[in-house]
């Protein structure tokens, strides 16, 4: 029998053509609508940027920052342009007609025209960069084209857990801009948690003095192999916030701040014990989880998990938390406070004396009515400030806040209900719908360390956000989709570009685009190439794609011809069939591979990618089997 294994891809052209042919032109997430026309604009140092409104001058710096940095020259700004010039016009005038966040693009020979207004313009611009080339000569060519383009979900966040590892200012602000140049509209910061608080609160200073450091970090995956015994600290003074979320703002980035309750409380708790069921009972440590340091008293936690010592639901917590709402407020406009509410165990509000009496005082049936009222006099307080709630799905337990937003992570469960409730729901869920990015990406051995689960960036592609299972008049309530960045096994700024890239993309196209403009083939093969090839040209890490085609472990028969296409033009890909680790060592792909393997026998294939500018892939295996027994490959 013959078996031909056949990596089949389209032949990627040359990147300076690259854009003009994809019917999308390149851009990220896929507009509403292309149609492209016969000719091109010319852009070259003769063109003039028009741009009416000062409202709009930063689109406009934008756009004249990236034509120096793709052309070598700038472009001189005008309120008009004569009547012989060559212009891009950045334009309000009628965007009011525009769908929210909408805009159209219109390129002529004559002229290239951006229309939209604040947040609309900006997203032209962005999507006017991702169609323009590479220079040829001393000129960038642009295709004609109109194109026409608005989001199909209000809300398109991206999270980041900085209470396991912070990250520095520089880097969140470059975390804003990939958001931002991908048309995600909300931040979602992850500030507190167990193993550390990471934002200044002035009236409660032991906050970042005590709850901010924790004394060692476990190596290797929960509960741990060891432990590094290093202190580990660090937190965001008032004024970082404050020009975190003004750079945000500028990009038309909301940044939602998390502040966890009552659950994920240790640091909190490590800094005011009182605020425990139990304030003298020390920090519970599994025995399996290597420590560093004394384990007595109070501690933040070392390791990952969830712990039982949570807040106690006492006056003086609900005055505590109150305070620090209202500096957290005082820093941060958006109209979402997150209030987590998830993985908060009852053991000791079940064996608390004032827990069990406050049950019986507020005639509740059980624990979870008793974090239905903490969480519900919680939202009373955040309303009271003109703010609303967003809690994850466990706040729908004994009884849901009358005005929550509930984030839906547990599957799509939770999301459903409440959206039958009528309340906003924003689809989160990690598992089988891959938008947990903490997750590895493909099978390969060579994955860095992670939490576990297999979320490659096509299976984040091929989530709808919209339940099924809602009527028209419940579908309403969705009203967006967020990707979650867990950061337990992510150190370093480049670990976490490793994991959010590419599915950063694949998110950005499920929370914008129409359902009826997604192509997984047209983004795998087509547009994403394009981007990851921009990547590797900064300092900027992603994990780079195997060679397209090699999904399927084993392939059987007796005679194969193996064609490998690189997934980034200018790459290359190395191979071995001898068990070795495939690297430039290895023999470099040039042409289809024809090999026989003998009945009973097998031969295993191995790659790697490695990008121009040096980036590798990981190893991926292909086995060739014709009738061999399993057995393990090194």
């Amino acid at each position: 029998m013959k078996k031909v294994l056949s990596v089949i891809l389209l032949a990627f052209l040359y990147v300076n053509t690259f854009a003009q042919d994809d019917v999308n032109m390149g851009i990220i997430p896929a507009p509403v609508s292309v149609k492209k026309n016969p000719g091109s604009f010319k852009l070259d140092k003769t063109v003039v940027l028009v741009s009416k409104d000062a409202k709009n001058a930063k689109s406009a710096d934008l756009l004249n920052a990236f034509v120096v940095t793709r052309g070598g020259f700038s472009l001189r700004e005008a309120k008009s342009a004569g009547a012989n010039e060559r212009a891009i016009i950045l334009s309000s005038e009628g965007a009011d007609q525009l769908p929210a966040e909408g805009y159209t693009i219109k390129i002529t020979a004559k002229n290239i025209t951006v229309t939209g207004k604040d947040a609309g313009l900006f997203y032209g611009v962005q999507s006017l960069i991702q169609t323009m080339p590479e220079k040829k000569g001393n000129q960038i060519l642009i295709n004609a084209a109109e194109i026409s383009d608005y989001p199909r979900f209000k809300y398109r966040g991206m999270h980041l857990d900085v209470a396991r590892h912070i990250f520095p200012v520089s880097f969140v602000k470059k975390y804003i801009d990939l958001m931002s140049q991908y048309k995600l509209n909300n931040f979602h910061w992850h500030l507190t948690d167990d193993q550390g608080w990471r934002i200044e609160i002035k009236k409660y200073p032991k906050l970042t003095t005590a709850g901010a450091s924790r004394n060692g970090t476990i190596i290797g995956h929960h509960p741990g192999v060891n432990n590094d015994g290093e202190v580990y600290k660090g937190f965001y003074t008032q004024n970082e916030v404050k020009e975190v979320v003004a750079y945000a703002a500028s990009r038309f980035i909301n940044v939602i701040p998390e502040i966890e309750m009552p659950g994920h409380a240790s640091a909190a708790i490590t800094a005011y014990p009182e605020l425990s069921c139990f304030p003298e009972r020390d920090t519970f440590v599994d025995k399996n989880t290597p420590w560093a340091g004394s384990r007595k008293g109070k501690q933040v936690q070392q390791t990952w998990g969830v712990f039982d010592d949570v807040f106690v639901p006492s006056d003086n917590t609900f005055k505590f938390l109150q305070d620090v709402l209202d500096e957290v407020i005082a820093l941060f406009p958006s109209k979402y406070i997150h209030i987590g509410g998830d993985e908060s165990p009852k053991e000791y509000w079940k064996e608390s004396e004032f827990c069990q009496k406050l049950i019986k005082q507020l005639g509740l049936k059980d624990e979870h009515e008793l974090q239905s009222y903490f969480i519900q006099r919680m939202e009373k307080y955040v309303n009271s400030k003109g703010r609303s709630i967003i809690g994850w799905d466990e706040i729908l337990e004994g009884g849901l806040a009358p005005n929550a937003t509930v984030m839906s992570w547990r599957g799509t469960e939770g999301g459903i209900a409440a959206a039958k409730q009528n309340h906003d729901v924003i689809m989160s869920p990690g598992g089988p719908v891959g938008l947990y990015f903490d997750h590895k990406q493909s099978k390969s051995a060579d994955e860095p360390t992670n939490i576990g689960g297999l979320a490659p960036y096509s299976l984040a592609y091929s989530y709808d956000p919209m339940p099924k299972e809602l009527s028209a008049d419940q579908q309403k309530y969705i009203i967006g989709v967020q990707a979650n960045v867990w950061t337990e096994y992510m150190r370093t700024p480049s670990k976490v570009e490793y994991f959010i890239l590419p599915r950063l993309f694949a998110l950005s196209e499920i929370a914008w685009t129409q359902n009826s403009r997604k192509d997984i083939k047209n983004f795998s093969e087509e547009r994403l190439p394009q981007h990851l090839l921009k990547l590797d040209k900064t300092n900027t890490n992603y994990w780079v794609p195997t060679p397209f085609g090699q999904d399927n472990p084993v392939q059987k028969g007796d005679q194969f011809e193996i064609t490998l296409k690189e997934p980034i033009p200018g790459s290359k890909i190395y191979y071995t069939f001898d068990l070795t680790r495939p690297s430039e060592l290895g023999t470099l792909y040039t042409k289809p591979i024809k090999i026989n393997v003998a009945k009973g026998a097998k031969q295993v294939l191995k790659t790697v990618v490695i990008t121009p500018s040096g980036k590798r892939s990981v190893v991926t295996e292909t086995v060739l089997n014709n009738g061999a027994a399993d057995v393990k490959t090194k």
